[in-house]
């Protein structure tokens, strides 16, 4: 099913990627990455929410971890090339991605931000990650999209 076209999914059409969007059932009180499992049927670990971060010598980048993960502020900072980093402020996320909160994806932000992938996304066939709107996903092969987000893998 692509009926919705939102700007990722536009991008991955124009470079002929195969994927799904999948819609969800949005609930404004709970945008957390388990609701959005829990109403894809989906293991928690298989949807991976995109973070957006700020460093102290590299400026905005992004992390796409598994839903039951929190990032590691440490770990992002060193793998960034940053001392230290922080999550950006949710006011930020609209001017500087595009995106809202609950509907951040990986693909198409308004600049190329580097991105960090959790290695655990090649565990599996496929991931989901947001299609840039609340209430739906794209299910993506992970290596597709690390190798069309220019994504480098981390332990995250």
């Amino acid at each position: 099913m692509k009926a919705v076209k939102t700007n990722a999914g536009r991008l991955l059409d124009a470079a002929g990627i195969e994927y799904d969007i999948i819609p969800y059932e949005v609930d404004e009180e709970h945008l957390s990455a388990d609701h959005v499992a829990e109403q894809l049927g989906e293991d928690i670990e298989q949807v991976f929410k995109t973070l957006v971060l700020k460093g102290d010598k590299t400026g905005y980048f992004v992390c796409v971890i598994p839903g039951n993960f929190e990032v590691d502020l440490r770990v992002a900072a060193k793998i960034s090339g940053n001392k230290n980093c922080d999550m950006i402020h949710v006011k930020e996320l609209l001017p500087v991605t595009g995106y809202i909160r609950g509907g951040c994806s990986p693909i198409g932000m308004k600049k190329k931000f580097p991105t960090f992938i959790h290695e655990s996304a090649l565990l599996y066939d496929y991931i989901y990650v947001s299609a840039g709107l609340r209430g739906l996903q794209i299910k993506i092969n992970p290596q597709i999209l690390i190798t069309f987000t220019e994504a480098q893998i981390y332990p995250l």
